[in-house]
C-alpha cells in the first residue's frame, strides 16, 4: 500500500516536507518559453523559481540611442504596453504553479525588476550573529538588520554558488534515487 502523502516521483516534494503543497515549478522556464509573444524578447527569457515567486527576465532590443533616457524609455513602453497581456499570463503561472509571478527586463546592461516579492524570513539568531549585524548596521553599510542578513545572504551566494550548484544536483539524485527505489 502506497503512503497516503507519496506522489507519483516518490515520498515527499523535492526540497523536503516544507514544499509539501507547492506545485512543481521545474518545467515553468519551458512553459513561459512557449506561452510568451515571440515579439517579446530577443531570446527566451530567464526565469528563476523559488518556493514563492517565479521571476521572468527577459533582454529587450537596445535602441540606436544607447542614452540613459532612451534605454530607460525603452523600458518604460515595454512595461506599459504589455501590462495587460503580462497580468493575463501571470494568473495563468500562478493557477499552474502555486506562486506568485514578476517581471523584469534586460537591456544593455541595465536589469530592471518591475515588481517582485520581498518574503520575511523568519529566523533567530544568536548574540554572535546579532553582533555581526549590528556591526554592518553601525559602519554603514546596512540601514537595519534585515538589510545587513539580506547583504550577508548575497555575499555569501555570490562566494559559494559552485557549491550551492553542487548542492542542489545532489539534492536532485537523492530525489531521483528515491523515485526509483521500491514502492511501498
Amino acid at each position: 500500500m502506497r503512503h497516503p502523502h507519496a506522489h507519483a516521483h516518490g515520498f515527499g516534494r523535492p526540497g523536503g516536507w516544507q514544499q509539501a503543497g507547492i506545485p512543481d515549478g521545474g518545467d515553468a522556464a519551458e512553459w513561459f518559453t512557449g506561452r510568451l509573444p515571440d515579439d517579446w524578447f530577443t531570446g527566451p527569457p530567464s526565469v528563476e523559481v523559488d518556493r514563492e515567486e517565479i521571476v521572468v527576465v527577459g533582454e529587450l532590443p537596445a535602441p540606436d540611442d544607447t542614452s540613459v533616457a532612451a534605454l530607460e524609455g525603452r523600458i518604460s513602453r515595454f512595461r506599459e504596453s504589455t501590462r495587460s497581456d503580462r497580468m493575463h499570463i501571470a494568473d495563468e503561472a500562478e493557477a499552474r504553479y502555486g506562486r506568485k509571478v514578476a517581471w523584469g527586463v534586460e537591456i544593455g546592461d541595465r536589469r530592471v525588476l518591475f515588481t517582485h516579492l520581498a518574503v520575511p524570513v523568519m529566523t533567530r539568531l544568536a548574540q554572535p550573529e546579532r553582533k555581526v549585524l549590528d556591526t554592518l548596521v553601525d559602519a554603514g553599510v546596512a540601514r537595519s538588520r534585515a538589510d545587513a542578513l539580506k547583504w550577508t545572504v548575497r555575499l555569501a551566494g555570490q562566494h559559494s554558488e559552485e557549491w550551492l550548484t553542487e548542492l542542489r544536483e545532489a539534492m536532485k539524485k537523492v530525489d531521483d534515487l528515491r523515485s526509483e527505489g521500491p514502492q511501498v
